[in-house]
């Protein structure tokens, strides 16, 4: 299913994000217009040249050595078909790969009501074995406790006992359909201490905030938004942002913001053996030289309180008394000052959807719903709600029915609350949820979500549908 299909669908089109989903109001209504050499959904395009057959096909990858880990949503919230789709993606992604101890290592956590690891890192180092191990995982169904997984990827597989090695770069790529049962803020921000690189891609209705700021920085370079079927489109762009960290066998800057910066570097001395003197200096006044010493033990370090839109020349100095190690430098440039997804224009935004860019007005005032949450689920019932409250909606409509199928129930409820329990449902079964406020102005704004109800009496022969059916 296209995009623009997606969005322009009553019922489905507001699946991929709170943003995503009034692109086809903020495109009638915007008052910032859009060039016109940007073609609308030049996403569909990309799909058929995709199809065309005009991709390059790349050979083998070499001089690469990193541990990449992927999350992969394996929760109830995604169909099997989905879940089929996102197989191929990572496959596509990692076939040019050389795989091997001195190379890149991969491995699998499923997203569920508990995070399960499919496979070590070491277990497959050859490419053959891999792909076999990738088409022969299983989903898990159950809740999706993103956090959870985030979590034990930090206490546990970035870890020798899970193949991990202690001196190479580490990335980590989680592929969602944009919901999540918990907190992932706090994970994701660990992770990132650790030195480890986020790439998020959303195939749903994900926040984009959160998204944005759970995924390593600059978030236009390490997150995407796509339709399930269009993964492919982004796989040349993801495998090159994964290339850049893990060939990075010498000082380099991630998560680069406006006022800090990341360093990186590979192992070269120990706490024993000496330590690093590292200079940073703005190289428009090279006499605000700074200059700092860190221990022999460390590879990663965080510089802040730097200037926006200034270039920095940063030198690391190793400092041995065991072996001569040559001093490493790189340039680093701060991001602009002001949020970078905000343009000079009052009232607009600038949205980077897989390669190209847009621009679209923002409500000045805050909108409803940005958030709908399933909860309760049982055979027959499960509870819906949604936030924020606003006193500028009038009522909420609650439009539900199975997949795949064309059956639709309408609930009217009051604007003065904010959920409601949808009964009379089938056990085992997978919902749309489609939530729709309607304003005191006349405007509606919708959010939609899937839900599966719980097995009903022992014996059932009930089951949720294998694919979700997006027509």
């Amino acid at each position: 299913m296209s995009l623009h299909a997606l969005v322009n669908n009553p019922l489905q089109g507001t699946l991929i994000s709170p943003f995503l989903s009034d692109l086809s109001w903020c495109s009638r209504s915007s008052v910032v217009p859009l060039p016109s050499s940007l073609k609308p959904w030049g996403l569909a395009q990309d799909s058929q040249a995709f199809l065309a057959g005009s991709v390059q096909v790349l050979g083998p990858i070499s001089n690469s050595e990193g541990d990449l880990l992927f999350l992969l949503d394996s929760s109830a919230s995604v169909s099997h078909y989905e879940f089929s789709r996102v197989k191929d993606f990572v496959w596509d992604l990692l076939q040019p790969f050389t795989f091997g101890p001195r190379d890149v290592q991969t491995s699998i956590i499923h997203i569920s009501t508990t995070p399960t690891m499919e496979f070590p890192f070491d277990q497959y180092l050859t490419s053959s074995t891999l792909k076999k191990a990738i088409g022969a995982t299983q989903q898990l169904m159950g809740d999706t406790n993103t956090g959870k997984a985030l979590s034990y990827a930090k206490e546990k597989l970035f870890s020798r006992e899970a193949g991990a090695r202690p001196d190479v770069p580490k990335v980590l790529v989680w592929v969602t359909d944009g919901f999540s049962s918990d907190d992932i803020s706090e994970p994701t921000r660990l992770l990132k201490d650790m030195g480890v690189t986020v790439f998020i891609v959303s195939t749903g209705r994900g926040n984009f905030m959160e998204l944005s700021a759970a995924a390593s920085q600059p978030s236009e370079k390490h997150l995407h938004f796509v339709d399930v079927d269009d993964l492919p489109i982004i796989s040349q762009e993801l495998r090159d942002g994964i290339l850049d960290v893990i060939r990075a066998n010498r000082l380099h800057a991630t998560d680069v913001t406006s006022s800090s910066f990341r360093l990186m570097w590979p192992k070269l001395l120990s706490q024993e053996s000496g330590y690093y003197t590292l200079e940073y200096t703005p190289v428009a006044d090279v006499g605000r030289k700074r200059t700092q010493q860190v221990s022999g033990a460390v590879t990663s370090l965080v510089l802040s309180d730097l200037e926006p839109e200034t270039t920095y020349e940063v030198a690391l100095i190793p400092e041995s008394n065991v072996h001569y190690f040559p001093p490493q430098t790189t340039r680093v440039t701060t991001l602009a000052g002001d949020d970078p997804w905000l343009l000079p224009e009052p009232n607009a935004m600038k949205l980077k959807l897989t390669s190209h860019s847009y621009l679209f007005a923002i409500l000045p005032e805050e909108i409803s719903p940005v958030q709908v949450l399933i909860s309760e689920s049982g055979p027959r019932s499960f509870h819906v709600s949604w936030a924020p409250l606003l006193d500028s909606v009038l009522s909420y409509r609650v439009l539900y029915g199975p997949l795949p199928g064309n059956a639709v129930t309408e609930l009217q409820v009051d604007g003065s609350h904010n959920s409601t329990v949808v009964e009379q449902l089938a056990p085992n079964t997978t919902y749309l949820v489609t939530v729709t406020a309607i304003y005191k102005s006349g405007k509606e704004k919708s959010l939609s979500a899937k839900a599966c109800t719980q097995e009903g009496e022992r014996g059932s022969t009930l089951r949720c549908p294998q694919r979700v059916a997006c027509a």
